[in-house]
């Protein structure tokens, strides 16, 4: 995964990195661990399952719904969104994707 470091994006002090079209934009400070590189990798498979565009127009509904439903709190709206669950929950395990189902955000256990 492709990274570069800027003072741009994410925007937010409680943000790090966001991942653009399979590219890990992160702040000047932010760790760049195996685990982050696994949960962005994870968001990149979600974003190609969703053909991109259909995957930033579901996350930013999905958030705005989360946001209500948080009362306007914008982390645990985030922390919400089903994409985000799964990349969190998954960020560990390195070998996750080989046996990911597809859709599996959706997929709750």
């Amino acid at each position: 995964m492709k990274v570069i470091r800027n003072r741009l994006l994410p925007i937010g002090r409680n943000y790090g990195a966001i991942n653009l079209f399979g590219v890990l934009f992160a702040k000047h400070d932010m760790r760049i661990t195996s685990e982050v590189i696994n949960h962005e990798t994870i968001h990149t498979r979600q974003m190609r399952e969703l053909l991109y565009l259909p995957f930033y127009i579901i996350y930013v509904f999905e958030w705005l719904i989360r946001l209500v439903q948080k009362r306007g709190r914008t982390f645990e709206a985030y922390m919400a969104i089903s994409f985000e669950r799964e990349a969190y929950d998954h960020g560990r395990d390195t070998g996750y994707l080989s046996h990911r189902k597809p859709y599996a955000q959706w997929r709750r256990r």
